[in-house]
């Protein structure tokens, strides 16, 4: 009862918002709002571009009033919506003298290696500013599921060392994921001599040219899917 409740909260605070938003879009009176709003999508898990988008807007006219700590939010919640262009649209809005904080000069980073495919980098960074990614619930397994995301189009079949490199997870936690994708997603496991096992994905016209459409009917990238689930 207490997660329904709590279910309802959210909507009507995102319904208020969206109101917010539509008739007041250039009003410095609703920063506030937002601002709250970010820290709500950052506690439940939710995400509204456009709301982040707005506020942004709204400390372009009010620079005195910006807090770092919710631009840096929202810019992690874009991140965390790729392969979507939102880090950009978010970071276009971003004054360049705030950008050259360190904070938001390692989220740019972030995003570069994300964009680049350079998952193990990712990583890498992102355990070093474990105090900016980790404020975010969600964050993790959102870019994780975008790893398999960028895999799925580009591989057939890829070796479990490159599958867990890419979404940094080894062991029984990577067990437990491939079972679920197995189960749910139609993967396979081949076991291949000398070289451990053989993760074999499903066929899609990115990954197959014999199932490859004409470049007018094919779905872009940022409107498929992320597939990974989350492990409990």
């Amino acid at each position: 009862m207490r997660e329904m409740g709590r279910e309802r909260e959210a909507t009507k605070v995102a319904y208020t918002v969206e109101q917010l938003v539509a008739f007041n879009r250039y009003n410095p009176d609703i920063l506030p709002d937002l601002e709250n709003y970010v820290n709500d999508q950052v506690s439940s898990q939710t995400y509204s571009l456009d709301a982040n988008l707005c506020l942004l807007r709204l400390y372009q006219f009010e620079p005195e009033k910006m807090s770092s700590q919710i631009v840096a939010r929202i810019l992690v919640k874009a991140l965390m919506a790729m392969p979507a262009p939102d880090f950009s649209l978010c970071l276009f809005l971003i004054p360049e003298r705030v950008q050259m904080e360190e904070q938001f000069k390692t989220l740019i980073v972030l995003s570069h290696y994300l964009e680049t495919g350079r998952f193990r980098q990712f990583w890498d960074e992102a355990a070093k500013s474990r105090h900016i990614v980790e404020a975010v619930p969600g964050f993790e397994q959102a870019i994780q599921g975008y790893a398999v995301h960028v895999l799925s189009l580009t591989y057939q079949k890829i070796p479990r060392t490159v599958l867990a490199e890419a979404i940094n997870i080894e062991g029984l936690s990577l067990d437990k994921f491939l079972e679920h994708q197995v189960a749910n997603s139609g993967w396979v496991i081949e076991k291949s001599q000398g070289r451990g096992q053989l993760i074999v994905l499903p066929r899609n016209e990115f990954n197959d040219p014999a199932l490859k459409k004409n470049a007018a009917d094919s779905v872009p990238l940022e409107h498929i899917t992320r597939i990974f689930p989350i492990l409990s």
